[in-house]
């Protein structure tokens, strides 16, 4: 899980926060000076360069986080090793593979929100046009509705009753304490469901084989020997990996 992490914070800096960031401390750099430390909060443009630096460490820290309980990678990876123990493949496809299609697909699922986010909130407060906390309210509303939308209303009840919050009038109103753990665990049940339905035509093959081997009274003989190769052929010969990343990423878009 840390390497899983690490690999987020990476593809997210290479997507471009980085370039902001530094471009942002390079200008600060260049019209404060050396020996004086600026602390100006009217928007992260106008912090000084040594504390933005300590805002962006303190930030990473956080990073990993927030990527994989607050995005679409969460349900990806379940739903990618409830495949590799259907088929029985072991360790293929590897897990750096794994790992970086479903970074990949959680980029282009959260396209959207990232472009609300940053222009509602990441590029004003670079330019120094609103403060740190205006940004950060500006970018909750985003998130939270993407959340929501694959949020089930009992999971929402749940946290709402255990965190002793006052009944919403509006989802709007639900506090991110609420929003985010429910969000959680309302990925993992439809991780898992989605799981349970990619093992039904694998089992199927294992069970057939199994009796099979059985009558031919071939008990010496791991049925997992003989269900393996048709099991990848019959993931190649329907097209799986088109149809797999594409009912994950149309159950997040519907």
């Amino acid at each position: 899980m840390r390497r899983v992490a690490w690999l987020v914070v990476a593809f997210v800096l290479l997507a471009g926060v980085a370039p902001a960031v530094a471009q942002t401390v390079g200008q600060t750099v260049a019209q404060a000076a050396p020996s004086r430390l600026d602390v100006n909060v009217q928007g992260v443009g106008n912090v000084s360069a040594p504390l933005q630096v300590v805002l962006l460490l303190t930030l990473l820290t956080f990073l990993p986080a927030i990527l994989v309980t607050m995005t679409s990678f969460t349900r990806i990876v379940i739903v990618f090793h409830f495949l590799r123990q259907a088929l029985g493949t072991q360790e293929m496809p590897p897990n750096q593979v794994l790992v970086g299609l479903a970074l990949f697909l959680t980029m282009f699922i959260m396209a959207p929100v990232g472009t609300r986010v940053n222009e509602l909130a990441v590029q004003p407060a670079m330019e120094g046009r609103i403060t740190v906390n205006d940004a950060l309210t500006r970018a909750a509303p985003p998130v939270r509705e993407f959340m929501l939308k694959q949020t089930r209303e009992r999971d929402l009840a749940l946290f709402v009753e255990l965190g002793r919050v006052p009944k919403p009038a509006t989802p709007d109103d639900l506090p991110m304490r609420v929003v985010i753990p429910a969000y959680v665990i309302s990925e993992l049940k439809t991780g898992f469901q989605m799981g349970f339905f990619l093992f039904v035509p694998f089992l199927l093959i294992d069970l057939i084989v199994s009796t099979t081997l059985l009558s031919m009274g071939m008990m010496m003989l791991p049925p997992a020997m003989i269900s393996l190769p048709f099991k990848v052929m019959l993931f190649v010969m329907i097209d799986g990996w088109n149809l797999l990343v594409g009912s994950i990423v149309r159950s997040f878009l519907a």
